[in-house]
């Protein structure tokens, strides 16, 4: 059935409700070019103002996957299980994740983004392994995932295409904020990747995307409902992005952490994450006598699976990290307890360093980034360490010490006011 651009617009204009024909219509009529760009525009912003239902917005991300490839891990001989985080600064959790649950039991099928603006990319990351690629064809993350347990790489161009276009439009029309949108977008990708089970981990904070918990919490649920819909096993935790994860953001400098965790060590609120939602993956995949993560990274089965993952996609990794050519320290005020370290700000300060990119087309550094010394909660000494900034020119500085200004407090309160680490869990 075929429906008039127009009409569809007044629907959502007038808070009505877009019937499954009509969704399918105008998503089907856009990807194609029939319905243009300024009418989409339209649509979009009647829905970020006026809203969508749960049917809704379930018929527009069926729609959106509809619009192109479908795939499909029937013929592995154990449960799939994937994750998917709204990103945030320091957030490696994928690295030391997909080989861990790997390692424990289930297939771990990752298709990946770049960074752009503060939040960084975990393909990025990757890529400053040298030797390691993003692009794989199906047959060979098929063949990677069959090896290794499991493979992290790139989206192809036939998977949901009608969220790719629309993603773009979203961006210059000041309607990226709209949950049913957010959560659609996200969703499409993950279902049309065709896992048995998510997990979602939907941060909250100056970090975040979502900036307090309340919009977190709406998110997350939207996106529950919307993979228990389609049959997917569907879990999200509410993880906290009021100060950065880890002690390292930037590329190499996540690789470098990611690996530590691997190796048994590395920060408390990294590996804390890491074995949460691996616990979650593979109770949410149903693993027949899956592991415990904690002990597969005790005795390095994850970090096997690591160097197989790294190596099945052509990585090396005994390879020596990027490292960037300069370097510049930042030295408490005073002494005390560090209270506040804003997640935004240092994320900002990073992306100037060279770690992000204002345009999807930009370079990103592999060695640039900020190293904490301090973390929320701890006792510093005026002029101690409390981070060093990394770049390829020293030109960056400036710029990235700005971005720092108000980023912390010192205090004399016996611990920082901070969300918890993982503050809540949604199921459908």
């Amino acid at each position: 059935m075929g429906f008039d651009a127009i009409e569809v617009i007044t629907v959502k204009r007038d808070r009505g409700e877009l019937s499954a024909a009509q969704i399918d219509w105008v998503i089907d009529a856009y990807t194609r070019g029939e319905v243009a760009d300024e009418q989409m525009s339209a649509l979009l912003m009647a829905i970020l103002l006026n809203g969508m239902n749960r049917r809704e917005i379930a018929d527009w991300t069926q729609a959106m996957i509809r619009s192109g490839e479908r795939m499909d891990w029937s013929a592995l001989d154990r449960p799939t299980a994937d994750k998917h985080s709204t990103g945030g600064v320091g957030d490696k959790i994928t690295l030391p994740l997909a080989p861990l649950v790997a390692a424990c039991g289930a297939y771990v099928p990752q298709l990946s983004g770049r960074g752009l603006g503060h939040t960084g990319g975990t393909l990025d990351k990757l890529e400053s392994i040298p030797g390691w690629r993003a692009s794989l064809s199906n047959d060979e993350m098929l063949a990677v995932i069959r090896s290794a347990g499991a493979v992290v790489c790139a989206a192809g161009a036939g998977l949901a295409p009608a969220d790719k276009k629309l993603y773009a439009l979203r961006d210059v029309t000041g309607t990226v904020e709209s949950i049913p949108l957010i959560a659609s977008s996200i969703m499409s990708k993950k279902i049309a990747e065709g896992t048995g089970s998510l997990v979602l981990d939907v941060k909250a904070g100056s970090g975040a995307f979502m900036k307090n918990v309340d919009d977190a919490r709406e998110l997350a649920r939207t996106m529950v409902e919307l993979g228990t819909d389609a049959g997917v096993r569907t879990v999200a935790l509410l993880t906290a992005m009021d100060r950065p994860l880890g002690l390292k953001v930037g590329n190499a400098l996540e690789v470098e952490e990611s690996v530590e965790v691997l190796a048994g060590g590395g920060p408390a609120d990294v590996v804390e994450l890491t074995v949460r939602l691996a616990r979650e993956m593979l109770e949410a995949a149903a693993v027949p006598g899956a592991r415990d993560p904690e002990q597969a990274l005790k005795d390095g089965s994850a970090m096997d699976a690591w160097r197989r993952m790294i190596g099945a996609q052509g990585g090396d990794p005994d390879a020596p990290l990027p490292k960037a050519a300069e370097s510049a320290v930042v030295t408490a005020p005073a002494s005390g307890t560090l209270v506040t370290l804003d997640a935004l700000k240092v994320g900002v300060a990073a992306w100037r360093l060279g770690a992000g990119r204002a345009r999807k087309e930009d370079p990103v550094s592999a060695g640039a980034g900020v190293v904490l010394h301090a973390k929320p909660g701890d006792e510093v000494r005026a002029g101690a360490p409390l981070m060093t900034l990394y770049a390829d020119e020293a030109g960056r500085f400036d710029r990235a010490l700005q971005a720092l200004e108000g980023a912390y407090e010192i205090g004399d309160q016996d611990g920082a006011d901070l969300l918890p680490l993982v503050i809540d869990r949604l199921t459908a």
